[in-house]
């Protein structure tokens, strides 16, 4: 018997995973010329030079080695000493494992923790890589939807409909990406007091706490849950290290020594050199001082796009207290928000993301970052104006 031959094959859950849109529409954009966009979610400043200088000192010192693969204790110490000094929360070292960003982190919830048959609850519309951790664990991603009248925060009845015996997780962004929400104590006291109820884990990704506007506050899940919580950060956008890959995970250390396990065996550990480095962007003052002054950078850019933002017709942008996104009402237009998309790239050479590149829910809205220099947010925003316009 013979069979037909093939030249590769790849693994069924691979196929389920779907390409990111905003990649594609970056792709699209590169071949075009003039093109500005707003579309990109990292910040546009440069690392500060205090961790560029503890990274070159720690390669000169031969940080070039394997490291634990929870990651060098004195990162993790320095986590632990974080939310003590900013949030008075007692982290156990034990409970903290150094990540190559928030990205595995999240990775490393949905796999140690869901299996096939079990339901995670997603909100939508949510960044990207939920729904497809999710695919890759053979686990059910059930959307819970967040509406512009709740502010785009969860409604705990509604929470608490969808919940099934099946129910193992639910995933939590604030700030939020994409819409820039942030999360109210009481919405997330109740989101606590559900998840110790039902024995469900949260995972509480928060990677943009600091950047935070008009007395808006943040504070970690695992406070309301700590028994419960898995919570996910990174030093890409608070310290602008997106290109070093460092973050971490803190959960219940029984939870952490299973994902330390997985994390053995995909990335070993985080680059030694830049796990030092990370103990300078906690520890040392003109870190901190580099954080306040790309917040307040934030805060100037993000009053400029909202009031230039009125000047557009068809466009209605909910006011964010948290990341660096508005997320833009787009109803009034007619169009899809990726007919939009595709349009306003094709006409004004403009990009911005399509609501719908974070769930069925973005459907009317398109997410645009400020994270770019105000020149540039000015002459996108004119550009916006003039063709929508004539429309």
């Amino acid at each position: 018997m013979r069979y037909r031959k093939h030249k590769y094959f790849v693994a069924n859950r691979i196929n389920l995973i779907q390409r990111s849109k905003i990649r594609e529409l970056f792709e699209r954009a590169s071949k075009m010329e003039n093109v500005i966009s707003l579309g990109i979610g990292e910040p546009d400043f440069d690392t500060p030079q205090n961790i560029k200088d503890a990274a070159k000192r720690a390669l000169d010192e031969g940080w070039t080695h394997y490291t634990p693969n929870a990651g060098i204790l004195e990162l993790r110490n320095a986590i632990s000493e974080y939310y003590a000094d900013h949030y008075g929360i007692e982290i156990p070292v034990q409970n903290v494992l150094i990540t190559a960003g928030a990205y595995e982190a999240t990775y490393l919830a949905f796999e140690s923790l869901l299996e096939d048959g079990d339901e995670v609850i997603i909100p939508d519309p949510a960044f990207v890589c939920y729904a497809e951790d999710a695919k890759v664990a053979e686990a059910k991603a059930v959307r819970l939807p967040l509406r512009e009248e709740n502010d785009f925060q969860p409604d705990p009845d509604e929470l608490l409909e969808l919940i099934t015996k099946k129910t193992r997780m639910i995933v939590l962004n604030y700030p939020n990406n994409p819409t820039g929400a942030t999360l109210d104590e009481d919405i997330a006291k109740a989101i606590a007091d559900i998840a110790q109820d039902y024995n469900i884990y949260i995972l509480s990704d928060e990677p943009y706490e600091h950047f935070l506007y008009d007395g808006a506050k943040h504070i970690p899940m695992i406070k309301y849950a700590p028994d419960n919580t898995i919570l996910a950060n990174s030093f890409s956008k608070t310290f602008a290290m997106t290109g070093w890959r460092l973050g971490f995970t803190i959960a219940p250390e029984e939870i952490i020594r299973d994902m330390i396990k997985l994390h053995a065996y995909i990335i070993g550990n985080v680059a030694s050199f830049v796990q030092i480095a990370g103990v300078a962007a906690l520890r040392e003052e003109a870190s901190w001082k580099a954080v306040e002054n790309m917040r307040k950078e934030y805060a100037k850019r993000r009053t400029l796009v909202l009031e230039k933002l009125k000047e557009v017709p068809y466009i209605k942008a909910f006011e964010p207290k948290g990341a660096f996104y508005v997320f833009a009402n787009i109803k009034e237009t007619g169009m899809k928000s990726e007919e939009f998309a595709e349009w306003l790239l094709d006409k004004a050479g403009v990009v911005v993301i399509p609501g719908t590149a974070f769930g069925p829910n973005g459907e009317g809205y398109i997410r645009i970052s400020y994270a770019t220099r105000r020149e540039n947010l000015l002459e996108a925003i004119s550009r916006m104006k003039k063709v929508l316009e004539a429309l």
